[in-house]
């Protein structure tokens, strides 16, 4: 398996041939759109910056709603959350995508998660073996809330998104205020692992990804 960030919630995950893309955004966003074309692309919510499957190229399914759904070998669990704090009165709903790839490891995807989970809903994304986690606050789960939730869900490996960069045109707060909860991290090209046995190897918690 292989993960590639693109920038901002939108990611990249190869596994067995065949690619599933998450949250693609448009280009008033300010990050290139991603030269790929992918087999599968999911979607958290419908708002400009998650949603533009249609600037990618190639032939492609969009899983947009919460459900299940087993494409490719890759096995697709949505739940339903809300992007604010107030039961998606301000900003609508938010779906939660966990996703076990052929080699059977397991990603979630928490995309513009604006408040922490209810709790069995975190008894069932707890322990991944990697959480994309969104960590610049504005419109979703701040910094604090974020290490929270690392802290509550125990990911093997913690890769954030998300947050301001020098090409996003909005803004949100930088990566670093979420990792200076963190006695260390490591920046990556790509997170790439063939077995999930590989991620006892990996000496840090926290990945940060180049885009």
């Amino acid at each position: 398996m292989k993960i590639r960030w693109y920038g901002h919630s939108c990611f990249s995950i190869e596994s067995t041939g065949k690619i599933l893309l998450t949250d693609p955004f448009d280009r008033s966003v300010g990050y290139e759109i991603p030269a790929v074309e992918p087999d599968l692309v999911t979607e958290s919510h419908q708002h400009f910056d998650h949603n533009a499957h249609n600037l990618l190229k190639g032939s492609f399914e969009v899983i947009k709603d919460p459900g299940e759904y087993a494409r490719f070998g890759f096995a697709i669990r949505g739940y339903l959350t809300y992007h604010d704090s107030s039961r998606g009165a301000e900003r609508g709903t938010n779906i939660i995508f966990d996703i076990t790839v052929p080699e059977g490891i397991r990603v979630v995807h928490l995309g513009d998660l604006g408040t922490v989970p209810e709790k069995d809903l975190l008894e069932k994304l707890k322990e991944p073996d990697v959480l994309l986690i969104p960590v610049g606050g504005v419109y979703t789960i701040d910094s604090i809330k974020a290490k929270e939730l690392c802290d509550e869900l125990s990911p093997k490996v913690v890769i954030p998104m998300h947050f301001k960069t020098k090409s996003l045109k909005f803004n949100l707060a930088p990566v670093d205020e979420f990792l200076k909860y963190f006695n260390n991290y490591e920046e990556r090209e790509e997170l790439l692992v063939k077995t999930r046995e590989e991620f006892s190897k990996i000496k840090v918690r926290v990945i940060k990804l180049k885009y």
